[in-house]
């Protein structure tokens, strides 16, 4: 039997998992040996954090009786492969730092590194919905909607393996720091009118509130929608859907993947799997045609900390 684990280090909670599988076989879903999550209490630092980290895998050593010869971390950020430091993160206290060779280092034993969006796509590429409906896929895009807009690749290998593409500079699936709207809001990556600043949840509600002079969050723009009976939330929808339809039909023009899973809570609105696809059908390079599948996540929250174990 071999072990994978994986550590989902998040900004306010850290999760850890230990799977089993047989030699040269995959882990899957029966084969959880242990979840343990601590908080990650990020406000205290860099230092503190990697503390946690520690913490919790010599907490799953002892609970388990295991050692790890490797192991997977998912973070809210890319590790940047040529400076050898963490970028992009909402948990600003990592970034700029060489965190990949820190926790090696504390822990004794390598470690991979990959963004949440990445871990989502490698999990539900491997263990979740997409062998499930796709089992023959070469390539898979994972989207993450939620407060931010993210987005994952995974190619099967060769061996029949799936694997990551995190790319030169680290940046590989990242749409939402792609430009959709000219002009747009300004952006924390410095550009205006990013993806995630046109349909993540918060850029939304802010669209929302630009035109209504109200405060909703999506749940209740939702729901209004459905009730048919305020316009603004209709305009909203429309902003969406449109949207989404156009920033994902570069994704299928570049990649062509056989599968995009959608994540995140703008990702559960069952809309964007059939208007939403109809919109992408109006852009994409294939006179109409559009064969990609559009699934909903099988893993939940757990595809993150599954998926940094399969790094």
């Amino acid at each position: 039997m071999q072990t994978y684990w994986g550590v989902d280090l998040g900004g306010t909670k850290i999760e850890g998992v230990v799977l089993s599988a047989e030699k040269g076989q995959l882990p899957s879903l029966d084969n959880v040996i242990i979840r343990k999550r601590i908080d990650t209490e990020a406000h205290l630092g860099y230092d503190h954090i990697m503390g946690q980290v520690v913490k919790l895998i010599d907490q799953i050593k002892a609970e388990t009786n295991l050692t790890p010869e490797r192991i997977g971390f998912g973070t809210p950020g890319s590790f940047d492969p040529t400076r050898l430091i963490m970028k992009n993160c909402n948990t600003t206290a990592m970034n700029g730092k060489p965190m990949k060779q820190d926790l090696s280092r504390l822990l004794g034993v390598p470690v991979e590194v990959a963004n949440d969006a990445n871990c989502f796509a490698l999990a539900e590429a491997t263990m979740g919905i997409v062998p499930d409906v796709v089992p023959d896929f070469q390539t898979v895009f994972g989207v993450i909607m939620g407060t931010g807009v993210g987005g994952g690749v995974v190619f099967r290998g060769r061996d029949g393996v799936p694997f990551v593409v995190n790319g030169l500079q680290g940046i590989g699936g990242e749409w939402g720091h792609n430009l959709l709207e000219e002009n747009g809001h300004l952006c924390f990556c410095g550009k205006r009118g990013c993806v995630e600043q046109v349909i993540s949840g918060p850029a939304l509600q802010r669209y929302y509130h630009e035109v209504s002079g109200e405060e909703r969050n999506m749940k209740e723009i939702m729901e209004r929608y459905n009730l048919g009976n305020d316009l603004v939330a209709s305009q909203t929808v429309n902003r969406m859907l449109e949207n989404f339809g156009l920033a994902i039909s570069v994704i299928i023009n570049i990649l062509d993947p056989q599968a995009i899973v959608l994540g995140g809570g703008v990702g559960n609105v069952d809309l964007l799997y059939t208007e939403g696809v109809d919109r992408a059908r109006k852009y994409i390079f294939n006179s109409g045609e559009l064969n990609t599948r559009f699934l909903k996540p099988k893993l939940g929250d757990s595809a993150g900390v599954f998926g940094a174990a399969l790094l």
